[in-house]
């Protein structure tokens, strides 16, 4: 039997437009109380209405939830189609949540053009919102391509480098570049439905329907890559992430280091509707290849690195391949894993960009060599920071843990090599951290650490707080979360094991979809 339950409003849409609204109502704002005030009350509510999403979604279905769709171009087959799934869904409630501390954050440590930068922010979180609840492609392209443009002006003016314009144009410039080959990659998508169906589509759900012969798709899988990889991004197209990391703002920070929109295109669209490009034994190893080369040498590099925001620019680099290689070992144990290290990420290493802001805010720099002895005039500091980053590292009882184990347990089944290698990026994780930790924390006190050092405010202890209840919650129970994204896991897998000729009637988990309402098949 069917049942139809639904919010009696579009509940998406609002979780899009809600912050772009709130960035236009700050515009005749001019007391900067009041705008701080709005700002973050524009975030919690956003906020509340994400766990609201969550609170209702329906685990262990690969179902689309909460669907609105209407027509935008029909003669194109372009549509306004929004819905959440297993893949999705984690993503929302992790946007909003980083949004609030974000905010939070710039309370007090941006004081110029407040107005513009709080707009900024919101209107960043509307593109971001749009990019994880887009089913049309080209609705996701264009909240893809508009998340740029507040991106570069975050960079380039609120930037703490010499050389954030710079940064912020290299940043623009790669991901375009990237976009275009993906614009392509979607075109040559809708091109094959209308030639099985003789009308144009670019609705994922519609898309399923109809194979894709595997030639095409390992053209389409390469063009689409190329967007996906220049924005995650994958070594070695990360080359922009230096600048960006060190000469931007911690909160573009926080959302380009903790927000893996790379990866997730990935899962929502090139493994489904690719399904024997993506299993290719060629592609798979170069991925893999890629993914494992990324774990090595993030961890190397970080090792050497003087500057903790440095550091965590590799770092994350690393991650990164641990994600790469989970997602291509094509079991249910590593994707399961890397969609939930996507999330991790989103509390541990957009955290310690946190810290790092902590640390800049009351010293002027992250380097280790001006710092020292920092636990003694700074306790609450240096445990959150000790906290953070061991679950970065995977301590058990942490979310990194959960999520490196899936990850290399996936790897395992996929080839022995695969699973070694990438042990030794766990190894050197844990080395660049602690060595970094013990010389900018302990020690004797640095001779340039100001003698008077304020330990957290109540705001940073919140953001701290809140990223270590996320942190212990996932990693000693992690089965909530683990329910959320199964189904979707699953039919991941079973789409990439059957292939899309094999599966033209692809999952009726995923086609019970209907306008503003979401659908359960009960026992």
């Amino acid at each position: 039997m069917l049942e139809e339950l639904q919010f009696g409003f579009p509940l998406l849409s609002v979780l899009i437009f809600l912050p772009f609204v709130g960035a236009l109502l700050l515009w005749p704002q001019k007391d900067p109380d009041l705008l701080k005030k709005s700002a973050l009350g524009i975030a919690v509510l956003e906020f509340i209405l994400a766990a609201l999403l969550l609170w209702r979604f329906i685990p262990d279905s690969a179902a689309m939830q909460f669907s609105e769709r209407h027509e935008w171009i029909p003669p194109l087959g372009i549509s306004y189609h929004l819905a959440v799934d297993g893949i999705s869904i984690l993503f929302v409630g992790l946007t909003a949540f980083l949004t609030v501390l974000i905010v939070l954050y710039s309370w007090d440590a941006v004081s110029e053009n407040l107005k513009t930068y709080f707009m900024s922010i919101l209107v960043l979180e509307t593109m971001i919102m749009g990019i994880f609840v887009s089913i049309d492609l080209i609705l996701f392209f264009v909240f893809w391509e508009l998340m740029l443009i507040p991106s570069y002006f975050l960079i380039k003016m609120w930037g703490v480098g010499e050389e954030r314009e710079y940064a912020a144009l290299k940043y623009v410039l790669y991901t375009l570049l990237g976009s275009v080959f993906m614009l392509v990659g979607f075109a040559l998508l809708s091109l094959n439905y209308h030639n099985v169906t003789n009308s144009y589509s670019f609705d994922f759900l519609e898309l399923l329907t109809v194979p894709v012969p595997v030639g095409e798709q390992i053209l389409i899988f390469w063009f689409i890559f190329m967007g996906l990889a220049f924005k995650a991004p994958i070594f070695p197209f990360h080359t922009w992430l230096p600048d960006v990391l060190v000469q931007g703002p911690i909160g573009m920070s926080v959302v380009l280091a903790g927000v893996k929109l790379g990866t997730y295109g990935f899962l929502r669209f090139s493994f489904p509707l690719l399904p024997e490009a993506s299993t290719n034994e060629t592609v798979v190893v170069i991925l893999m290849v890629l993914g494992l080369s990324a774990i090595v040498y993030g961890a190397i590099i970080a090792i050497v690195q003087a500057d903790f925001r440095r550091l965590l620019v590799y770092s994350s680099i690393s991650h990164l391949g641990f994600v790469v290689i989970g997602l291509f070992a094509l079991n249910f144990q590593g994707i399961q894993g890397s969609l939930l290290q996507m999330i991790n990420l989103g509390f541990t290493t957009a955290g310690l960009f946190f810290i790092a802001g902590f640390l800049y805010d009351r010293t002027g720099n992250t380097l280790v060599d001006q710092a020292g002895g920092i636990a003694a005039k700074m306790p609450l500091f240096a445990t959150f920071f000790l906290i953070i980053g061991m679950a970065s590292i995977g301590l058990p009882g942490t979310n990194g843990f959960i999520g490196e184990f899936l990850i290399l347990l996936g790897a395992f089944q996929a080839h022995w090599i695969y699973g070694a290698v990438a042990v030794l990026g766990v190894i050197f994780s844990a080395a660049y951290f602690l060595w970094y930790y013990e010389r900018a924390i302990f020690g004797p006190l640095g001779e340039k650490v100001p003698q008077v050092l304020q330990d957290l405010t109540q705001r940073e202890t919140i953001i701290a707080m809140s990223l270590c209840v996320m942190i212990f919650w996932i990693g000693l129970y992690p089965s909530p979360f683990l329910r959320m994204i199964n189904g979707s896991v699953q039919a991941v897998v079973d789409r990439l094991e059957r292939g899309s000729v094999a599966s033209i009637e692809f999952d009726q988990r995923l086609a019970m979809d209907s306008p503003n309402t979401r659908l359960l098949v009960k026992e």
